[in-house]
């Protein structure tokens, strides 16, 4: 059996309420969101496929990863996509020391700013959650795509997103070249499915401000 579960269980959502695990809305929007970037061996040929379909994501980026590659870094930063905080060094909330845990958030504050964060894994404690409330908002998800479960294959990575996802749904995903080759493959199929089906793809930043 798996260690995660594709839709996330309302229990997960009242345990965290502070943190935003999807963005309800009127319009049919969802939210494609990446984490571990950026990286030269996938995250410039996510940014092609989506400039291609006219997608806006969300790239969750780790701080020593911006500063390994900059230029690639600086192409994001160009981009119309959102930027998030996913640490310094992608640190378990769950397994690190609040204080070790918190000042690896803030050293990745240090490379780029932003008033996004998702933490690592998906695993943060409350006492975690509190501390940075003042300064992020937290950005968890609903649809798991588990592109970074071995087992599974591009086609079922397909059927995780397309069966699970609903307005308001904010789907995870990874530019991380461990699992470049299935992601790269079905993403294409995936937003052309999405949008087939009456979804608009939307910008995390832009939805909050209009709440």
């Amino acid at each position: 059996m798996p260690s995660y579960l594709v839709k996330t269980p309302t229990l997960f959502r009242w345990l965290y309420p502070s943190c935003i695990w999807r963005i309800p809305n009127s319009e049919n929007k969802i939210f494609l969101t990446f984490d571990d970037g950026p990286n030269p061996v996938i995250t410039d040929k996510i940014l092609t496929i989506l400039t291609k379909y006219d997608v806006p994501a969300t790239f969750f980026c780790i701080g020593k990863q911006a500063q390994k590659h900059p230029k690639l870094f600086s192409q994001l930063l160009k981009s119309n996509h959102d930027i998030g905080n996913h640490s310094q060094t992608h640190k378990n909330g769950w397994k690190t020391p609040n204080k070790e845990y918190l000042n690896d958030v803030d050293l990745c504050s240090k490379v780029f700013t932003s008033s996004l964060f998702r933490p690592p894994y998906g695993k943060i404690t409350p006492k975690q959650v509190k501390k940075l409330m003042p300064h992020f908002k937290i950005i968890m998800w609903d649809v798991i795509g588990a592109d970074f479960d071995e087992t599974v294959d591009s086609l079922k990575i397909q059927k995780n997103i397309i069966e699970n996802t609903e307005s308001g749904s904010i789907i995870v995903l990874h530019d991380n070249p461990k699992f470049a080759e299935k992601m790269l493959e079905v993403l294409p199929s995936v937003i052309t499915t999405l949008k087939e089906k009456g979804f608009v793809f939307s910008s995390i930043d832009d939805a909050l401000l209009r709440q």
